[in-house]
């Protein structure tokens, strides 16, 4: 038997280390987290200083349990799980059930830390062993009974005042307040329309077009940001669209060309925000698979000859710093690829702009910047290859020289009154962009005037005038949040860590309380209920200044300069009191959102849209003065926020009479699994492409009958002395 157990998360993990390591050491994985709270109420007891009750997690049970075999025939144990405070967790928990075994009598316990899964890493670290750091175990396991007690505290009374089976998240509401909110600002945002003028210039060299920037001696304004426009409609444009070509007479004179130098630098190495932030612009990756392809790199993969080895860095992390042995690697290789003068004379040091930086010492890198995507790539699947050259670049480009830009401005008088200007940009010197260019979610007018190259003009030439026109443009709402731009807010805000983004976004849309549209989120019913419920009576637990000034104190508990219990006191006491008070204080209606729509023309009685327990449905009558109420559930894609008083009568069409069939009626409507079609006793639902509302008797027949012919054909065998059947399946 080895002499030595180490026991990593990851069975890929251990599996690479375990070949580095050799014979005198048993590596065994641990699969992730061996305990947690228990799943009910009393898991954690303010009363006696927050003491939290643990159980193994059943589906974990045997690895704890090889774990346990091996230690008791081991010399030494060393804990090698990841290095972040998860990881840490995770050791003191192995920690804790070993000693309370009695495994680690007269033997050493040595925690050790790999950023990366390398041979020298590997080596490096098991000469710097150290102890389980209590501090960043008492910063997880504050967060950890934070996020118990706002769940189980604030989920009891989202069922009782909004929809049963819905839960609040310490950190995952505030996520869901900005979506939502994000949601208000484009429902009650006005367009406004404004028009722009540009000129086609038929320079002899290469035409061109340049935008208005004076008109009737005044500068010409678009400012969509203020809300200042020179052109409101279409007749005044047209009019000055007139003046200026009567104006200019056929022709534009140059009036000045200026050309300025700029520099443009390259992006720091990635952090776990950017590099989830980068996966989905570039790659189209969800947070989550980004993660997933970033933990396959960092665990190790088959390279040929070279046998199973980390590609990158470990990937959660909030630093932008890289090892200097990194940084000299890095350097050789852009000197071998890109010549001497792609290098700066000195390495370029970042700095990190996050408020913490504890998750690990270095930025997601390449382990070692020598094994370039093209040497690499046929030994990895697709999306391996597509986030290794991201990464790979992006770490690369980052020591590389400022890109040198070129944009040169023309002023176009047309006669004295008017003018039009055209920028060109042009790359002087590469730099970094001959490696990588960092995403944006959204472009500018400078990101229009990019790449395009103007003909040399100089002052007092007269270049011939093609045609001018006009062009009509409407303010834009902001944008819904993608993923990308999600990531970067919470990151911004201070909500939440580099390892709980894919997971926020992840409960957010298990929840259902987001939907996507296209790669955009756009929050439910139940979400934009939950949401402003919790804006409105726990309006202090979804503030995101509170939230990352909690996230601050975590930190301070990680880094050794608070107590974790005194802040759980702050935290417990107002919030319990505020649970206790608005569990008996909100009115469900006020809870759900319910919104009163007008007056049903053939009742006379009001029509409202409410939050159900099977989701959102239109209402006519008052359940207070009316002994009879009518109910339609709201149509997919329709909203109880944005629905009309016209579309809510239309839901009141079903049950829709199709005609007879067979001598019986044969109608379609909407029940509690959803639409279906009925004839006599027998209901089909209908299929997804099947609209309730168009759906015609023919289709409707052909469904019933499809059911009556499955249901005919369900019994494969029966027994007339017996009740046991053989049946078809789903």
């Amino acid at each position: 038997m080895a002499k030595n157990l180490l026991v990593v998360e990851s069975p890929a993990k251990a599996k690479t280390i375990n070949k580095y390591l050799g014979k005198d050491f048993t590596v065994l994985a641990s699969y992730g987290h061996v305990r947690d709270l228990v799943p009910k109420e009393g898991a954690v007891d303010p009363e006696h200083g927050f003491a939290m009750r643990y159980d193994l997690i059943e589906k974990n049970e045997k690895h704890v349990e090889a774990i346990a075999k091996a230690a008791k025939s081991a010399d030494s144990v060393f804990l090698a799980t990841d290095p972040d405070r998860e990881g840490e967790a995770i050791s003191w928990h192995i920690a804790e059930i070993l000693r309370e075994r009695g495994l680690l009598e007269g033997k050493p316990l040595q925690r050790v830390v790999f950023t990366e899964i390398t041979p020298r890493a590997i080596k490096e670290a098991m000469l710097q062993p150290r102890a389980i750091a209590i501090d960043l175990v008492d910063a997880q396991q504050a967060r950890r009974a934070l996020d118990y007690l706002v769940g189980f505290n604030l989920s009891p009374v989202l069922w009782r005042k909004v929809q049963r089976g819905l839960s609040a998240g310490r950190v995952q509401s505030p996520a869901l307040r900005m979506i939502v909110e994000r949601e208000e600002e484009i429902e009650a945002f006005k367009a406004h329309e404004y028009w722009s003028i540009e000129a086609e210039v038929a320079h002899p060299s290469q035409g061109f077009t340049a935008r208005l920037s004076k008109l009737d001696g005044q500068k010409f304004v678009s400012d969509t940001k203020n809300l200042e426009f020179t052109l409101t409609n279409g007749d005044d444009a047209e009019a000055a669209r007139k003046r200026i070509q009567q104006a200019a007479g056929g022709s534009l004179h140059v009036t000045d060309v200026t050309s300025k130098e700029r520099k443009r630098r390259p992006a720091a190495p990635f952090t776990t925000s950017t590099l989830q932030q980068e996966g989905a612009r570039k790659l189209g990756f969800t947070t989550r698979k980004t993660m997933q392809v970033a933990q396959k790199l960092y665990e190790g993969v088959a390279i040929g000859e070279e046998g199973t080895v980390g590609l990158i860095s470990y990937m959660r992390t909030d630093s932008v710093s890289l090892s200097q042995d990194a940084l000299v690697e890095i350097r050789d290789v852009i000197a071998r690829d890109f010549g001497t003068d792609a290098l700066p004379d000195q390495p370029i040091v970042y700095k990190t702009k996050s408020k913490n930086a504890q998750e690990a010492h270095e930025a997601v890198r390449p382990t070692s910047a020598l094994r370039t995507p093209a040497q690499v790539g046929r030994f990895l699947t697709d999306d391996e290859r597509k986030l290794y050259e991201l990464i790979w670049k992006r770490t690369v480009a980052s020591q590389m020289i400022p890109a040198t830009l070129n944009t040169v401005t023309v002023e176009l008088a047309a006669g004295t009154e008017h003018s039009f200007r055209a920028s060109g940009t042009t790359v002087v010197v590469s730099g970094f962009l001959a490696v990588y260019e960092e995403g944006k979610d959204s472009k500018s007018s400078e990101d229009d005037d990019e790449g395009r190259k103007l003909p040399l003009m100089k002052p007092g030439d007269t270049v011939p005038l093609e045609r001018i026109h006009t062009d009509q443009h409407f303010t834009q709402p902001p944008p819904r949040f993608t993923e990308a731009s999600l990531v970067k807010a919470l990151e911004e805000y201070g909500i939440g860590r580099p390892s709980t983004y894919a997971s926020i976004i992840q409960t957010l849309q298990f929840r259902k309380y987001v939907e996507m549209e296209g790669r955009a989120f756009r929050p439910s019913d139940v979400g934009r209920a939950v949401s402003n419920f919790l804006s409105s009576h726990f309006t202090r637990y979804v503030d995101y200044d509170f939230t990352a000034k909690l996230e601050d104190e975590l930190d301070a508990v990680a880094a050794g300069e608070e107590d974790w219990i005194p802040l759980m006191e702050k935290f417990w006491g107002p919030f319990k009191q505020l649970v206790d008070e608005k569990s008996e204080s909100v009115d469900r209606t006020e809870a759900t959102g319910a919104r009163e729509l007008g007056t049903d023309p053939k009742s006379g009685k009001p029509i409202s849209v409410r939050l159900g327990r099977y989701g959102p449905y239109a209402q006519i009558g008052d359940k207070d003065t009316d002994e009879k109420l009518e109910f339609a559930s709201l149509r997919p894609g329709q909203s109880m926020h944005t629905i009309s008083m016209e579309d809510a009568l239309e839901l009141f069409k079903l049950p829709r009479k199709l005609g007879q069939d067979k001598d019986e009626e044969v109608s379609v409507g909407i029940g509690r699994f959803g639409p279906f079609a009925k004839r006599g006793s027998v209901y089909a639902s209908l299929k997804k492409e099947d609209d309730p509302y168009t759906i015609d008797l023919a289709r409707a027949v052909f469904l019933i009958e499809e059911k009556e012919e499955i249901a005919r054909n369900r019994i494969i065998k029966e027994w007339a002395e017996s009740e046991i059947q053989v049946l078809n399946g789903r």
